[in-house]
């Protein structure tokens, strides 16, 4: 008998780009003829001379979207830029809520192909990355990462390990997001005589009239400015929180680990730019001025401020030093210091440059405004009383400060009724304020900072802190609590360094019934912010992950942590329980003493009343109800 051989199966490696248009559904719903008319045009019009420009084909089109495949890594990013930049510039005029806009998923893999189709892992990944990317974004595997980097000529966002549906591993992303109005712009310094890059930040807002264009206008000594040009109306761009993150230096005299200090330069770049209204000058630029002084580098490249800092390795243990500077003085406004173990390279610079962008967005906001009150004490624009807004919300929570934050951001709303940050401070402070129960009338609350955040979601979709604060009040609602979640998820995936989304998300994790999940997102936050603001209430979610799991002895040493870097009255709820429920009689007593000095006439029933407040789910209840159990027998009163 003959035996027949097996078919050959076609493989190839190729650059697989996979996109859909966001929203499709909706869009046909509300106008099935247009919507498939306008679709028909951007794909004859846009995409399929960028594809055939770049040396790809189209696979296959799949009703909302399409697969194409191509050479290289390298085209294919080249051509979802081209094309994308294309359909904004079709659809500009094109009322929001019925643009068309596509989102974009590239990856490189090995492929089965067939003469109209291919599949394979490479090809779900990249269906995968679309469905995680921005609307007019472009979302790439780490696998074409490496091949583009530093030939596209933009910057890439790392995403960090994404969880991808039916993929076995995680997947590391790269998200580039086409500028709204500011491009990334390569300028011309003539007294450097090198061309350097101006890295703006997500949140550039879109001008009102005309074109909007960036140029560069020499100042006399060589200084530089950055304009917005409107149509006839030159105005200044406030950049308020310009800086530039200079090269550490590497002291160890190991020339393998200066890799590192690269990787934690770039790194700080990128996550300072998520900063909203800051403007950060991109790494290639910044090499140049390695060791120079301060004042000359602001004064060259138009920055206020100027971070630098060292790094030296002794055996297992890395050390990172970082100072920030105010480039008109050269004078030292902040310093930080982390120690981590060089085994783990490669968490520990996600770990520093987290830590160093929280600190830094703290420090810079509070600078800012110490500096507006000084200088502009009798006439503060919108912008001075926003940072003001956001440096009393910084501080530790009490119903004065809230209060005080909220009628900062109120004033500025007056002047500036739709500027993004003051929504998002104003809905952050409301929110807070229902969570802490410091208000009597939570609801009419909850609906004003929705619907003040709702207004830059609907502009700026990729606003971490928008997403943060969305899910704040999500949380404060104490229903769909999945939803609160999702946001969380959605800021930190946008900003990983964004510490009170990994505290709130610890938090939310045990209103949801899983407890056992709120450690890593909890201690997560503390490694990003170990001196946080929010310290105290991340260190009482942790003390009551542990006593909602049972795990009293436990509770007890992080709630006593707690009170010590701040007396937090729920804190003292969760001693008194967990003190009583393992024998100590005279430390849960005094516990309640402190509770009901803070919280007076509190009972076993207003914190029962409490409980169905945050959450309705069925497994925290029950868990809620023995921590009640604790406070009765603590003395707390019925």
């Amino acid at each position: 008998m003959v035996q027949e051989r097996p078919v050959r199966v076609e493989r190839r490696l190729s650059a697989i780009l996979a996109a859909d248009v966001a929203g499709y559904s909706r869009l046909m719903h509300s106008d099935e003829e247009a919507t498939h008319a306008k679709l028909t045009a951007l794909l004859t019009d846009a995409v399929a001379p960028a594809i055939a420009e770049h040396g790809g084909r189209i696979v296959k089109n799949t009703g909302d979207g399409f697969l194409a495949e191509f050479p290289s890594a390298v085209e294919a990013v080249r051509a979802a830029m081209q094309f994308q930049t294309r359909i904004k510039e079709l659809t500009i005029d094109v009322p929001e809520d019925r643009r068309i806009a596509f989102r974009v998923g590239i990856n490189i893999g090995d492929v089965i192909a067939e003469p109209n189709d291919i599949f394979g892992d490479g090809v779900n990944i990249a269906a995968r990355l679309e469905s995680i990317a921005e609307p007019g974004g472009i979302c790439i595997s780490s696998a074409a990462y490496d091949q583009v980097r530093g030939k596209v000529g933009v910057e890439f966002a790392d995403l960090g390990e994404q969880n991808l549906k039916n993929i076995a591993l995680p997947v590391r992303a790269y998200a580039l997001q086409l500028p709204d109005t500011l491009p990334i712009v390569s300028f011309l310094n003539m007294t450097g005589g090198f061309p350097f890059r101006l890295w703006p930040a997500r949140g550039v807002r879109r001008a009102r009239i005309g074109l909007t264009i960036a140029f560069l206008l020499l100042m006399t000594g060589g200084g530089v400015g950055y304009w917005y040009i409107r149509w006839g109306e030159p105005q200044p761009l406030n950049h308020r929180l310009s800086i530039v993150v200079l090269p550490f230096t590497n002291l160890s005299n190991e020339p393998e680990q200066e890799y590192f200090a690269e990787g934690v330069t770039d790194d700080l770049s990128a996550d300072l730019s998520r900063i909203e209204d800051s403007f950060v000058i991109a790494p290639s630029t910044a090499r140049a001025y390695k060791n120079v002084d301060p004042k000359r580098v602001g004064r060259e490249l138009g920055v206020r401020y100027v971070l630098d800092g060292s790094l030296r390795r002794r055996e297992s243990m890395v050390r990172i030093n970082a100072r920030l500077i105010d480039a008109r003085t050269g004078a030292e406004i902040w310093s930080e210091r982390v120690d981590g173990d060089w085994s783990k390279s490669m968490q520990l610079q996600d770990i520093i440059t987290g830590r160093l962008a929280r600190r830094l967005d703290l420090e810079l906001t509070n600078q800012e405004s110490r500096d507006a009150e000084v200088t502009r004490p009798n006439n503060p624009d919108a912008v001075d009383l926003t940072m003001r807004g956001w440096a009393v919300l910084n501080q530790p929570y009490s119903r004065e400060q809230l209060a005080q934050s909220s009628a900062l951001f109120e004033r500025a709303l007056q002047i500036d009724p739709g500027f993004p940050k003051a929504l998002v401070g104003l809905a952050g402070t409301l929110a807070v304020e229902v969570n802490y129960r410091w208000t009597d009338a939570p609801t009419d609350q909850l609906r004003h900072a929705e619907n003040a955040v709702d207004q830059v979601l609907s502009r700026f979709p990729s606003d971490a802190m928008a997403h943060f604060v969305k899910g704040e009040i999500q949380r404060a609602k104490g229903r769909n609590l999945d939803a609160a979640v999702g946001e969380y998820v959605a800021a930190i995936a946008i900003n990983p360094s964004l510490a009170p989304a990994h505290g709130a998300l610890g938090a939310t994790k045990i209103r949801v019934g899983r407890s056992a999940e709120a450690f890593a997102p909890l201690q997560m936050a503390i490694q990003l912010s170990p001196r946080d603001p929010l310290l105290n209430t991340w260190y009482f979610y942790v003390c009551h992950a542990h006593t909602h799991l049972g795990q009293y002895d436990e509770a007890i040493d992080w709630c006593s942590r707690s009170i010590a870097v701040k007396p937090f009255w729920i804190a003292y709820a969760d001693l008194a329980a967990a003190n009583a429920i393992t024998g100590h009689e005279r430390e849960a007593h005094a516990a309640v003493a402190e509770l009901c000095r803070l919280r007076p006439n509190y009972t076993v029933a207003l914190w029962l009343q409490d409980g169905s407040r945050w959450s309705d789910n069925v497994v925290f209840l029950a868990e809620f109800q023995r921590i009640a159990e604790g406070l009765r027998k603590a003395g707390l009163p019925e």
